[in-house]
């Protein structure tokens, strides 16, 4: 149903007029307001961002949504602990400056979290409309009004840098340039520490610059908060590989680091460990992501990757990272794209939003199955990927139904590639060159409440901690790893 904003504008500012504020009645009768998207048929096609984003009105109406309740529950489930009710009270006034500022108060990234964030398992998921409507979906649109806010601010030259304390002699090493790494480094920086991020790759930006696709997050905004930090004086050294370009023991010594902090994230994936996964056109998920994003592959005549031609890619998995590299298998040009899972819809960990573009841009979605093989061609490339039927049982350790293979089901799908995205480890690098460095058989970097490691001087959180998690979890332990370090040296 298409919905008239100008309307619900103009009712909303008439009962302000009449009677000095809206009841929750009147706020529980405003319908939700539904993002602007790209043309299905077109997108598919294109790397433009799909979501288009709140206009003024619709962010205004959308705001006049929440409730302002006493309890705000919203707030519990953020990781950062933005104050929600302060900052969509602000939009829902017009004041769009005022409500930014409340969001730059706890969170650095707003325009990247509110793109990327699985609200509806966060914020969204305890708002109290979305109770009364009994789903998360229904709930205000926390997640949209933060990056309808971000945006604004940074289109209309609004931008104000945080205030630097004097300079404390003290030198801070980050080690990763992801959404932990950069969190930590605005912390440490505003304190008025020295800060050196060390990046492996020749871009800063961790995973938000190599997994998260262009269409769901646009490139130059995750550059745009880097040149920010950089007007901060924060320094960043790219092409370094901690570990082999310096030990962190030796930037602790001989580079004279007063502390350090890693968040390297997890980049080391995942597989079937099933006959044919070593035949060609076969990819993890972060290599695919990795060439099209970071290397820019989908330019075929200016990029400095191959991309492997595919017409009917098969991705395995049913995460946020499966539903981008299906995605993106259709921009670099393939006719078909299934997503095989061995669950149903209902247990799918990706976010709703990104299965419904994905399903709105023909993505195929063959549940209940999973691979047992991958078929190879005389010339040992794909052909096909063999399956096994499975059917659901009891619920298993994370509340999913545990899926259960039907014996004798097997059966063939036709396709030229498959992409694994099954999620990804932790790379052992570091932890192998840092004696004294603690991780679990995992390999997750074990750390106390402060994320202080094992080894004296170093912190640690995000991936690297946490196991593949998302971009505001990283960024709430940064900001812990941050406030834990300032600590540290002021003393």
């Amino acid at each position: 149903m298409s919905i008239d904003v100008k309307e619900q504008y103009d009712k909303i500012q008439e009962i302000l007029k009449t009677n000095g504020k809206l009841t929750p009645k009147d706020r529980n009768s405003i319908p939700q307001m539904e993002m602007p998207t790209r043309d299905p048929n077109t997108r598919k096609r294109e790397m433009k961002e799909v979501a288009l984003g709140y206009t003024a009105e619709q962010a205004i109406v959308e705001a006049n949504r929440c409730l302002q309740c006493g309890k705000p529950f919203c707030m519990e489930g953020c990781p950062v602990n933005i104050n929600i009710p302060s900052f969509i009270g602000s939009i829902a006034k017009g004041d769009f400056k005022g409500a930014i500022d409340t969001i730059k108060e706890t969170s650095l990234l707003p325009a990247i979290c509110g793109r990327v964030c699985p609200q509806e398992k966060q914020c969204q998921e305890k708002c109290t409309v979305g109770r009364i409507w009994k789903s998360a979906e229904k709930s205000v649109s926390i997640g949209r009004l933060e990056r309808f806010v971000a945006d604004w601010e940074r289109e209309n030259g609004k931008v104000d840098l945080p205030q630097i304390a004097p300079a404390t002699g003290k030198k801070v090493a980050i080690i990763g340039a992801g959404p932990a790494g950069l969190t930590v480094a605005a912390d440490c920086a505003r304190a008025g520490h020295e800060v050196t991020v060390f990046e492996a790759f020749h871009k800063a930006g961790g995973v938000m610059m190599y997994g998260i696709p262009e269409f769901r997050l646009p490139k130059d905004i995750v550059q745009t908060e880097i040149k920010n930090l950089e007007k901060m004086g924060v320094k960043f050294e790219l092409n370094f590989l901690v570990g082999r370009t310096n030990t962190l023991e030796q930037l602790l010594t001989e580079k004279k680091f007063d502390a350090a902090f890693v968040g390297t994230g997890a980049g080391l994936p995942k597989f079937l460990n099933i006959p044919g996964e070593n035949l060609i056109g076969v990819f993890s998920a972060n290599e695919y992501l990795t060439r099209a994003n970071l290397m820019k592959g989908y330019d075929k005549e200016h990029a400095a990757t191959p991309i492997y031609e595919a017409k009917h890619v098969v991705v395995c998995g049913a995460g946020n990272v499966a539903m981008d590299a299906a995605r993106m298998a259709y921009r670099l040009g393939a006719e078909q794209v299934d997503i095989v899972y061995r669950r149903t819809r209902a247990e799918m960990p990706a976010r709703l939003e990104e299965i419904a573009h994905a399903e709105e841009e023909g993505v195929n979605f063959r549940f209940l199955e999973n691979p047992v093989e991958v078929l190879g061609d005389e010339e040992g490339k794909v052909r096909g990927v063999r399956c096994l039927s499975y059917e659901l049982g009891e619920p298993d350790e994370s509340g999913r139904r545990s899926p259960i293979a039907i014996p004798g089901s097997e059966h063939d799908v036709e396709c030229d590639a498959m992409i694994v995205a099954l999620g990804n480890g932790s790379n052992p690098l570091l932890v192998q060159t840092t004696p004294g460095l603690n991780a679990d058989k995992k390999g997750h970097i074990t750390v106390d409440e402060n994320q202080a490691t094992s080894h004296t001087k170093v912190w640690a959180g995000g991936d690297i901690v946490l196991g593949a998690a998302t971009v505001i979890l990283a960024m709430g332990e940064g900001r812990k790893a941050a406030a834990a370090i300032n600590e540290y040296l002021a003393k």
